[in-house]
């Protein structure tokens, strides 16, 4: 099954490079290219892409407000986006996966993570690379109040270990070797979080866990 992806970057040369990466693949189709946020709203609302691969900066209307029309809480029928950056827009990663981002990739990822990240992303799976979360989250905590939910009080001794471990960006692997756990055991744990929180994915139970202190 092909995945349909829209391209969405105000730099015509880096739109231009993840498009040809993309089309050069059997699975992955380029279905729709832009240069800013509203028109990616518009076409993601035409086109039906699987997945749009989303720039933050941008004119008109940024990558953050674009995600959070397309994916974000109340939509009726949100589109999966990967929202690319750069080291130097880090401040706005943590409110582009409030807004509704299945997950992030840096601007300068080689291709073939590029590639598995719009996979991992289409399949349903949130991608939040475990090498920089704790740049890109973690630096931010300080500045993010916590929202005083009583929710995680749901959760056993156990799965808050577990919770704490996603937000600092752990794999399930890694998750599994620190606690002495299988990974289906994890993987276990992570499903209860995430259904104990209503939660849609792993990126959103990172934001849960800086936004209500568990993590600082």
């Amino acid at each position: 099954m092909t995945v349909r992806v829209l391209v969405c970057d105000d730099q015509a040369l880096i739109r231009t490079g993840f498009a040809t990466i993309i089309d050069a693949q059997p699975d992955l189709e380029v279905v729709g290219e832009c240069g800013d946020g509203r028109a990616a709203v518009d076409l993601a609302r035409r086109l039906k892409p699987d997945i749009v691969v989303m720039d933050v900066r941008m004119p008109v209307l940024d990558g953050i407000e674009a995600t959070r029309l397309l994916a974000g809480a109340g939509v009726a029928d949100p589109v999966k986006v990967l929202v690319v950056t750069t080291f130097n827009l880090d401040e706005y990663v943590y409110e582009a996966l409030r807004a509704g981002a299945s997950g992030f990739l840096l601007k300068d990822a080689p291709p073939a993570q590029l590639l598995h990240g719009i996979r991992t992303v289409a399949s349903g799976a949130a991608l939040l690379a475990p090498e920089v979360t704790r740049q890109l989250v973690g630096r931010y905590a300080a500045r993010i109040r916590p929202a005083g939910n009583p929710a995680d009080a749901a959760l056993t001794p156990r799965e808050l270990e577990v919770l704490c471990l996603i937000a600092e960006g752990l794999s399930n692997s890694e998750i599994a070797a620190a606690l002495v756990l299988s990974q289906e055991t994890v993987k276990t744990y992570v499903s209860r979080i995430l259904t104990k929180l209503g939660l849609r994915d792993r990126v959103q139970a990172v934001v849960y866990a800086y936004r209500n202190g568990l993590v600082t």
